[in-house]
């Protein structure tokens, strides 16, 4: 069905040329699922648009055989790829949020490829759209269809994804980390639905990840990439049981596990840094675009916790469970909110979740990690300049980061120029919200080693906010689980990994595969 013969790809936006992908080769059958594994900036989602037709002509330049049905697509015209796009070939993107259209409803938005490839009355249009969202496992389909993204969580707006990719029934989808940023149980769901859209449909399926785990409970074979290569391929057990490239060792050894990598600083007779007492937050709505008079629902409900100095606390729970509301709360972002928090430090920072949606593309890293000190006053250009420097050395980036711009630099590299602007203040407490959700394994370690080491070396006290259990494992030595705005438990590592007191705490565990 799809027979990708030495694929180059080649950027010429810059001033030297850079060839982003080698020799790339595949060849799917019908009905086959593939996955494609690497770190960021290998080339998999690259190689992936190219075979979508998704790439610019203008400052891109691709050599080589994408055949698809014996079609070739690389020198296909634009109007030829787009009777292709969403019809024969689907794609669900990394990032829901971003991709589905934030003033058209979803219905509308899964819809859209039927609009462009069939001739159908509007109620057939949603029909055919209601379907499918019940097909994809969207509960209350009829109401949800009349939704805005913004209203549906990160599991839901994955689902309508997946909805409008498979809408017109595609030969092929091509899943482009579409699992990332979900917790373990949404997660599992989206796999399983992959599964059985694989089996039910004989859709065949390009899945690409840097989550290794995900790859061997999906795909039969698997290619992994560095660098714009393909290092190593083959079924998917022998390439993770008989690794014979070191790149793919290190991938695999990389993989997080219940283990401890490290530990935090010795915060035994430490003072509070923070206190949060029966705080509650809800987000203002527009009046007369929602019910007006209606009571806002609280996203986060009662919450209570201390923070010592020099103590990583882990935040978990699924997608929508108010984490991400409780640490906006904590930092004086929401103004509907009851309850005291008390800080006892100055200027305490957040790491965002999406580090390229939190740094300022038109701007250099240089002028964005010195923005704060600006903003402060009381420094000299010069000391404003040295101070951005020695961040980004503490963050293991060189001076030359400085002059560069966020697009030009890996998502690896784009979090530790978050973290650097973090600390560009010196604060004593961060707020960390998922901060390595969206990265590789081999990343995503070395982001975690570098959180500990300004925990030791610095003594900063970090709130990290995760869904990801074997994460906050290796790095917390205190845990708080949240569902539905609540704090369910908390208590050491040890208590909540191996004596979990609440059904929902067992639940997360179960999910992720911890076992006693």
């Amino acid at each position: 069905m799809l027979d990708v013969n030495d694929l180059h790809i080649e950027i010429e936006d810059s001033i030297i040329p850079e060839t982003v992908v080698h020799d790339f080769d595949i060849i799917m059958h019908p009905g086959e699922i593939v996955g494609i594994v690497g770190e960021s900036g290998s080339g998999k989602s690259m190689s992936a648009l190219a075979i979508a037709g998704l790439l610019s002509r203008k400052d891109m330049k691709k050599k080589g055989r994408i055949l698809f049905e014996g079609e070739e697509l690389l020198t296909a015209s634009r109007s030829r790829l787009r009777e292709i796009q969403g019809d024969d070939i689907g794609i669900i993107f990394q990032e829901p949020m971003t991709s589905l259209n934030p003033v058209k409803k979803v219905g509308w938005q899964i819809e859209e490829a039927l609009r462009i490839h069939r001739n159908l009355s509007d109620d057939e249009l949603k029909s055919a759209a209601i379907a499918m969202m019940k097909d994809v496992e969207i509960p209350d389909a009829e109401r949800l269809y009349n939704y805005y993204p913004h209203e549906l969580s990160g599991g839901l707006r994955q689902r309508v994804m997946i909805a409008a990719a498979l809408i017109c029934d595609p030969k092929l989808l091509i899943a482009d980390e579409p699992t990332t940023a979900l917790d373990v149980t949404i997660q599992a769901q989206i796999i399983e639905l992959l599964k059985r859209i694989n089996h039910e449909r004989n859709t065949a399926i390009l899945f690409i990840s840097h989550d290794l785990s995900v790859v061997r409970s999906l795909c039969s074979r698997v290619l992994v990439m560095n660098k714009g290569r393909i290092v190593e391929s083959g079924p998917v057990d022998e390439v993770f049981e008989h690794p014979g490239e070191e790149y793919t060792k290190n991938l695999i050894h990389a993989i997080p596990k219940f283990q401890k990598i490290a530990t935090a600083i010795d915060n035994h007779d430490s003072k509070p840094i923070l206190e949060v007492k029966n705080v509650s937050a809800r987000y203002k709505k527009i009046t007369g675009y929602f019910q007006p008079g209606k009571k806002q629902r609280d996203v986060v409900k009662s919450a209570s916790f201390t923070m010592n100095e020099g103590e990583i606390v882990g935040l978990v729970g699924e997608s929508g469970c108010g984490k991400t509301t409780l640490g906006k709360t904590i930092l004086g972002m929401l103004d509907d909110t009851d309850g005291e928090i008390v800080h006892y430090s100055n200027m305490p920072q957040m790491i965002f979740q999406d580090p390229y949606g939190s740094l300022n593309p038109s701007k250099t890293i240089g002028w964005i990690l010195e923005e704060p000190l600006r903003i402060n006053g009381k420094y000299t250009p010069n000391e404003r300049y040295e101070r951005a420097k020695k961040m980004l050395g503490l963050v293991g980036l060189d001076e030359s980061y400085l002059s560069r711009k966020p697009k030009a630099l890996s998502g690896g590299q784009r979090q530790r120029v978050c973290i650097a602007l973090a600390l560009m203040l010196e604060p004593r407490l961060i707020i960390a919200d998922e901060p390595v959700s969206a990265l590789d394994v081999t990343v995503q370690e070395q982001v975690i080693n570098l959180l500990i080491k300004l925990n030791r070396e610095l003594g900063i006290a970090i709130l990290f906010i995760s869904h990801d259990l074997k994460v906050v494992y290796e790095l917390c030595s205190r845990i708080i689980v949240m569902k539905d705005g609540r704090i369910v438990e908390q208590g050491t590592d040890d208590e909540i990994y191996n004596d979990p007191k609440d059904p929902y705490t067992k639940q997360l565990l179960s999910s992720a595969g911890y076992a006693k």
